[in-house]
This record gives structure tokens, C-alpha cells and sequence, in this order.
């Protein structure tokens, strides 16, 4: 097969296709495809190339999050989505610069439409079961996020699948009723789950993948325990013996236990907590450049009277966004009125900086719609910087007349209310997905959802706009990124959302910890970690 039969995957920059063109092979050139690309993505993965210690087997991690395991809510990303990886593995991963590489898909080939994908799958995968990984379980993969009685952002995306062909158990081609710019957003967070224990996994009995790591236990407000896969595809890992999940909901408590080296790895702190630990020699601290979602002031637009968009609008312009970020945040982090990171396609300087600090102009704004003397329920998640974000946002909003009264509630309840559409009037969280393709934010995340989001807003123009932005096969030109401007407009003028911040994504490790990484939903990878 010649290298001008490769296709270019839907929604990706034509640099993205597999580097294996011109190699003549069957299976439409899709081996070729696998042996390219495994390699690149087995190089980039090498630990101990950067100065690192080599790296040494064996040894527990002991990880902590202020967050426990919920697992009803396994197919959804959250902030209680940080283990999946170390159980389950995805069809594909993002590098830094959003280029698919093969996980549990070695090489795949798009149509020209962009109206079907053929996928190579890997061999010798096994769940920890034994059972072998099949054909059938990506199916299955696809059907189970399709389910509706299952709590998963990217289903709009899993739907748009309306077919399936099957060549043997190693190839499946998979066939689209239009095209999607963001099917390797599926792919990331799309997790294989053992089929015939599926029940079992969302009600926290059973847990079998074909990750790195075996569940061994869960003991609820406590710690989850995991033990080495002895069999994982990937050769010679995971060097971990074990992981230990320790559930550490206060700051204070989960800052003490990495000091005293009781835990060593986390990624549950607040900027504002990290700020103390610069400069200590016994913490490595990593930032992510794509982020890790932005807190937001979220608005149900069903409420008075919030339902005027002029007093959404007087509420972007109170809020200091500036002083969030420096003082909630540790500031670490970008002060934006738009979702998007500096890294997306769909971010720019005037959108970030749409709703600067002008209290004179919210009051206007709430003057001209002839409100005054309001009083209004704010929820806030009560996760490390909640609180402290929330009590900014009431200050703010009290120097522009609008008193608020705060209504803390635990991180899982507040994403069930979030899922449900049961939020007040306002309330204040945090929300992903601005991190990968501009269309999944609109059409999977649950604040901006434009079939059904939590603020229950709705418009003709925000649909039209999205699904422009997500029925397209390319990603970069200049037509896409009108696509994305489009919604970002729409975003900023309506403002039943308001970003107020761009949250950096940290990792705080002691120093013998090595090699662990993120993939872009914050799934936690420990194929390379070790501890030195």
C-alpha cells in the first residue's frame, strides 16, 4: 500500500497520521501502521532518559487524594477518575501536542468522509481474569458509554458509532452515522472494562481490566489497594509491586502525610498549598501545560432572577479573577473568562480576557435589568480551595450588591447534583474537557452540554454552533477555528457559565518517585513509575 492510501483520522492535523505510510502491507497497511508507531511510542516512554536514576523494581507507592473512589460514576470523568488508568487501559493516548498514540489500538486508517475508522488491535492482551482482549470488548466498550443509565460525558460522542465490522478479534471497523472531530477524545476516555463483570465494577465489588495494576480492595473514606499485573502486555511492567490509595480529604492532613513521607505522590492539592512547598528540596513539583479543567460560576438560568442575561453578565464583571488565581490558586493557574487552556486551538488572549474586574460596570448592568437587593444560594464543592474560591466570589458579588449565602456540599454529592440538573441558582466547581478537541467541552461536558446542560440553558445558535464545530473532519484550519470562536461568542455573551480561572495541573512527589504522568482526562499512568 502505497503512503497516499492512508487516510487522515477525523479531526486531527494531517502531521497526526501514522508515520507508516509507504510500507506494503495487508490489512490495509495497518501492521505497518503498528510497527512505526509502537516504536515512537516505546521510545517516548523510556524512563531514565532524563537524568533520572535507572529505574529499579518493586517497592508500594503510597498515593493520596482527598477524594474517594465513586463507582457509580466509573464512566464519567471527574475528580474521582484519578485511578482508572492503573486498572483499565484506553484505546489510544494523546502525546503534549494532542497526537493520538497506540495504547490498546496499535494503527487505524479513517475513511475519507470521516464516516467510518478501521483499528488494529493489540495481541496477547489479556484481562486479570485471563480472558484475551478482543474485538468484542471495544464493541462493548462503545455500547456500555451508548447505555444511557450510564453517567459518561463523551455518550454523544459513543453514539455517533452506529456500526460495527468485525474482521476477526484483532480488527474492527467502526462506522459513523456523520463525522466527529473528536473521536480520539473517545478513544482516550473510552475505558475497557471486563464485559461480563461490568455490574459488578459500578457497584465497587469487582474492578477487572486490563491495566497495569489488580484491585485488591476498597475500603470506602479509607484507601483503595492494588497489586502488580504480573501479566500486562506492556514487557517488564509495571516496576511497582503495589499502590496504595489513601483517602485524605483536608489539606492540612494530606499536606502533613507527604511531609512525614506517610504518602509520597499526589495530585489533590490546591495551588494555593503547593505555593508552601516551592523551594523544598523534598518535593519535586510538575506542572501540566494543558491544565487541569478551570473553576467556573455556574448559573441554573431557570432561576430569577438570573434568568436575565444582563445579571449573568453583571456577575462575570464583579468577580477578580486575577486576584483568584493569586490568592486561591497560589497562583499557579490563568485567569480567563473562556474555558480554554493556552494550549487548545480554540484559545485566544481577547477571549481570556473578555470580562476584566469592573465593578462599576456590574452594577450598571444590574441597574439597567432593575434588580437590587438580591440574596442567592451559592454551592461550592468542599474540595482543597473550595472554600476559599467561594468566599472570594461572595465577596465580590457583595461589593456589587448581591449577597450570596454559601452552601458547602462534599465533591461526589455536588457532581450527582451536577448530573441531574438539580444545582440552585449559583454555584462555584470545577469542569474539564477544554483541555482536548474545542467540540468536546460543548458536546460532553456536563456545565456546557448544549443538548442538556446543568444550567438549563438553551439556544438554537449555542446547538448550531456546536455541532458546526463538531460534524467536521478537520480540526486547525481556519475554518475550524471559526467554529470554535463561534461558541466562545456565545459562551461570553451569555454567561450562564463564567469561567473564572484556567486551574493548573500540579504534582507534588517526594524525590524518590519517578516516571508517573497524567493522560489528558487525568487518568493516572504508573506503567514507567518507580521509586529510586
Amino acid at each position: 500500500m502505497d503512503q497516499t492510501a492512508f487516510q487522515q483520522p477525523p479531526g486531527l492535523p494531517r502531521r497526526t497520521v501514522l508515520r507508516a505510510a509507504g510500507a506494503a502491507s495487508a490489512l490495509l497497511g495497518l501492521s505497518a501502521c503498528r510497527a512505526a508507531v509502537d516504536e515512537d511510542a516505546s521510545a517516548a516512554a523510556r524512563p531514565g532518559t532524563s537524568g533520572a536514576p535507572s529505574p529499579r523494581r518493586g517497592g508500594t507507592l503510597a498515593l493520596a487524594t482527598p477524594v474517594d473512589f465513586t463507582p457509580s460514576l466509573l464512566f464519567a470523568q471527574s475528580s474521582m477518575s484519578l485511578p482508572q488508568r492503573l486498572l483499565f487501559n484506553t484505546l489510544t493516548r494523546y502525546d503534549d501536542s494532542l497526537r493520538p498514540q497506540p495504547e490498546l489500538a496499535t494503527g487505524w486508517q479513517s475513511a475519507a468522509d470521516g464516516k467510518a475508522i478501521t483499528l488494529k488491535l493489540r495481541e496477547g492482551v489479556t484481562f486479570h481474569d485471563g480472558r484475551p482482549f478482543t474485538a468484542d470488548d471495544v464493541i462493548f466498550a462503545v455500547k456500555n458509554l451508548q447505555n444511557p443509565l450510564r453517567a459518561a460525558q463523551l455518550r454523544s460522542t459513543a453514539v455517533a458509532i452506529s456500526g460495527f465490522e468485525k474482521r476477526g478479534d484483532h480488527e474492527i471497523v467502526l462506522k459513523l452515522a456523520h463525522p466527529v472531530s473528536n473521536l480520539f477524545d473517545l478513544f482516550e476516555f473510552m475505558i475497557i472494562t471486563d464485559r461480563n463483570s461490568v455490574e459488578d465494577a459500578v457497584s465497587g465489588k469487582r474492578l477487572i481490566g486490563t491495566g497495569p495494576f489488580t484491585f485488591q480492595q476498597w475500603n470506602p473514606g479509607s484507601q483503595l489497594s492494588f497489586a502488580r499485573n504480573d501479566h500486562y502486555w506492556l514487557p517488564d511492567r509495571p516496576y511497582l509491586d503495589a499502590v496504595e490509595l489513601r483517602i485524605i480529604p483536608q489539606a492540612d492532613s494530606l499536606l502533613s502525610s507527604l511531609r512525614t513521607g506517610q504518602t509520597q505522590l499526589t495530585y489533590g492539592l490546591s495551588g494555593q498549598d503547593v505555593a508552601h512547598l516551592k523551594g523544598n528540596p523534598q518535593f519535586r513539583i510538575k506542572e501540566y501545560a494543558t491544565g487541569a479543567g478551570a473553576v467556573y460560576l455556574g448559573v441554573n438560568v431557570t432561576a430569577d432572577p438570573v434568568r436575565n442575561k444582563l445579571v449573568r453578565q453583571a456577575l462575570a464583571w464583579a468577580v477578580d479573577r486575577e486576584r483568584i488565581v493569586r490568592q486561591a490558586l497560589g497562583g499557579y493557574g490563568l485567569a480567563s473568562a473562556a474555558p480554554w487552556p493556552a494550549s487548545s486551538p480554540a484559545y485566544t488572549e481577547a477571549n481570556a480576557k473578555h470580562y476584566g474586574h469592573d465593578p462599576a460596570k456590574a452594577r450598571a448592568l444590574l441597574k439597567s435589568a432593575g434588580v437590587t437587593g438580591l440574596d442567592l444560594p451559592l454551592l461550592y464543592a468542599s474540595n482543597p480551595g473550595g472554600a476559599a474560591i467561594a468566599q472570594m466570589l461572595q465577596y465580590d458579588l457583595q461589593q456589587v450588591g448581591v449577597r450570596t449565602t454559601l452552601e458547602p456540599t462534599d465533591p461526589a454529592t455536588a457532581q450527582k447534583r451536577l448530573i441531574s440538573q438539580t444545582m440552585p441558582a449559583l454555584w462555584t466547581t470545577s469542569h474539564g474537557f477544554a483541555q482536548v478537541h474545542p467540540s468536546t467541552l460543548a458536546v460532553s461536558a456536563y456545565p456546557f452540554n448544549e443538548a442538556k446542560n446543568t444550567s438549563k440553558f438553551r439556544s438554537a445558535a449555542y446547538t448550531e454552533a456546536v455541532q458546526r464545530a463538531w460534524q467536521r473532519t478537520d480540526s486547525d484550519s481556519a475554518a475550524a477555528r471559526a467554529a470554535y470562536q463561534r461558541i466562545s461568542d456565545i459562551l461570553l455573551d451569555e454567561a450562564f457559565l463564567i469561567d473564572l480561572a484556567v486551574l493548573a495541573s500540579l504534582e507534588v512527589s517526594g524525590t524518590s518517585v519517578h516516571g508517573p504522568t497524567l493522560n489528558k482526562f487525568s487518568y493516572l499512568n504508573l506503567d514507567n513509575a518507580y521509586l529510586a
